[in-house]
């Protein structure tokens, strides 16, 4: 009796929890610059497994006191979360705005820039608004 459960044990083991060979990768894109905005710290987090960017920053005093003169809830350190998708050798950050009118974080994939997509009337316009000094690529294997 005690042998058949520890059989019925194992063997719900494998066909209920089925073992994967996981791989999970992550792109850490560091040292951005930015054409309007100086920062401390300017960072995306690509995780391509969970499909999520993170993007840390920290502003300088200067860059910082002109943005909190229209808006008070700006904080001069922040970090924002998006959902991603890859299409093709690219990475795109969901929509966010209207169906008339949205924008996007873009990377491609292996290159340093990063760029906003503006969709106007199904009108596309793409702005480079940052170049990286440091991709680093990690994956793991579980």
């Amino acid at each position: 009796m005690k042998i058949t459960k520890i059989l019925i044990f194992f063997l719900s083991i494998f066909f209920i929890l089925p073992i994967h060979n996981l791989r999970s990768e992550i792109i850490i894109m560091s040292a951005c610059d930015d054409k309007q905005d100086e920062f401390l710290k300017n960072e995306y987090v690509l995780n391509l497994d969970e499909l999520i960017m993170t993007r840390n920053y920290v502003y300088k005093e200067k860059t910082y006191q002109k943005y909190r003169i229209t808006d008070l809830s700006v904080k001069k350190s922040n970090t924002y979360v998006r959902n991603i998708y890859k299409e093709g050798g690219k990475i795109l950050t969901h929509k966010h705005g209207y169906p008339q009118f949205y924008t996007q974080i873009l990377f491609e994939i292996g290159k340093p820039e990063v760029f906003m997509k503006t969709v106007l009337n199904d009108e596309e316009g793409i702005t480079k608004i940052s170049n990286c000094k440091k991709i680093e690529r990690f994956e793991k294997e579980s």
